[in-house]
């Protein structure tokens, strides 16, 4: 089976959330409807991964999750992580965040993601943060990018 894997990224704050629904929904829609399997790589830590899971569920009810799954990405393990697991098709931790000092985890988490994606999908309207690290180490490893602020 050909897996087409995407991972999301954006501010923790998002100014706009009717904006990123505009454009996020037809994108998410398209992978689902046109790909044979669609992984979806998503955090959880901040608005844009929040609505960003939350508008894929929404797809997936209604067009399925046959061809199609959202695996949350941690960086370590979390208290709560059994809600996780309900809400999200499964949750991961990947091996190479462990033991790494707690101000590099994320960077480490976020370089996991987009080495393993055929696609990244960006919410960056400012040059400083996670996300836009995230998304310069996309561009150096010249991964195909779709940044959402730009649409």
């Amino acid at each position: 089976m050909n897996v087409f894997t995407v991972s999301l990224f954006g501010h923790r704050e998002i100014e706009d959330l009717s904006k990123m629904e505009k454009f996020l929904i037809p994108i998410v829609k398209e992978l689902i409807c046109t790909k044979q399997y669609v992984t979806f790589l998503i955090g959880r830590n901040g608005e844009f991964d929040e609505f960003a899971a939350s508008i894929i569920k929404q797809l997936q009810k209604e067009y399925g999750n046959e061809n199609n799954d959202m695996i949350l990405v941690l960086p370590y393990k979390v208290a709560d992580i059994e809600y996780y697991e309900k809400y999200y098709d499964s949750v991961l931790i990947p091996a190479d965040t462990y033991g790494v000092h707690p101000k590099a985890v994320i960077t480490v988490k976020n370089r996991w993601m987009i080495d393993r994606s055929d696609l990244v999908i960006f919410y960056v309207n400012r040059s400083k943060g996670g996300a836009y690290a995230a998304m310069k180490y996309a561009e150096k490893l010249n991964k195909d990018i779709i940044n959402i602020c730009e649409g």
